[in-house]
């Protein structure tokens, strides 16, 4: 019958339409921006700059981007899945060089950085002065004597976490950072740990929410006690190039002191 036909064309129009808006989304470049003030941050270090990205997979990192985020970051700190598996090290090579136009380097493995040679992705890391943080732990200080850990460990789900190594690679810094790219290394942290700030990626913020529901929260950062959690939805996509109602995005954070644990207003860029 004719009627339905013209249902069926209308429905594949709009199928389409769908899909070209989820492709479109998927490739958004957005920063997001924000302060975030702790008690115990060290006065010696003034204010700390972070630029954090995580799960690229086969995404490009594009120059607006870049030149957005350039100025006086302290710290570029990779979240894990820098690729995943059919992605050629070059394009790994390429977006680290663009990453080393703003600061220093430090990585955490994800899931999918184990998909193919795994080797040969440490080797690329190392080679563009990488640090890699498995389970392990580096430290800052300020001309004051003051310290800043930063703590990393392995993939949760590949079973390589050892928060313990890490921790044990501390010395008695006032102010730990931890970087885990699945955010249920929170299951593990207990005040004991004095971590201020997590850092984590993977859960893509649920990548295609329908309806406000996806097989993941959307990406943020909470609070509890005094540390904050950050979430991010990521950079790249998983599996299909397409995203709904989880805009991808990276981030530019301030670490400051402040008389409690809290966050500013957080302000967005898209290039």
């Amino acid at each position: 019958m004719l009627w339905l036909s013209v249902l069926f064309f209308i429905i594949m129009v709009l199928a389409f339409a769908l899909i070209v808006y989820m492709w479109r989304i998927a490739k958004q470049d957005r920063l997001i921006i924000q302060d975030l003030y702790f008690n115990d941050f060290p006065e010696g270090f003034g204010d700390m700059r972070i630029f954090f990205i995580s799960d690229l997979h086969r995404r490009i990192i594009s120059d607006q981007l870049i030149a957005g985020a350039r100025g006086g970051v302290d710290l570029v700190i990779i979240g894990g899945d820098i690729r995943e598996g059919g992605v050629p090290l070059a394009r790994v090579e390429e977006n680290l060089s663009k990453l080393k136009e703003l600061g220093p380097l430090y990585f955490v493995w994800g899931n999918n950085d184990y998909e193919g040679d795994f080797h040969e992705l440490d080797a690329t890391l190392l080679k563009h002065g990488v640090k890699i943080l498995d389970n392990t732990a580096v430290s800052f200080e300020s001309t004051k004597g003051r310290e800043i850990a930063l703590l990393g460990i392995d993939d949760i789900t590949e079973e390589r976490d050892r928060l313990d190594l890490a921790l044990s690679d501390c010395k008695n810094e006032p102010f730990r950072i931890l970087v885990s790219h699945n955010p249920l290394v929170k299951e593990q942290l207990t005040p004991e740990h004095r971590i201020s700030l997590v850092l984590s990626g993977h859960t893509h913020g649920g990548q295609i929410r329908i309806f406000g529901y996806g097989p993941y929260q959307l990406g943020g950062i909470k609070k509890e006690g005094n540390c904050l959690y950050m979430t991010s939805n990521g950079y790249g996509t998983s599996t299909v190039p397409l995203r709904l109602a989880a805009r991808p995005e990276t981030h530019l954070v301030t670490l400051k002191r402040g008389k409690r644990t809290e966050m500013g207003e957080a302000m967005e860029k898209s290039y």
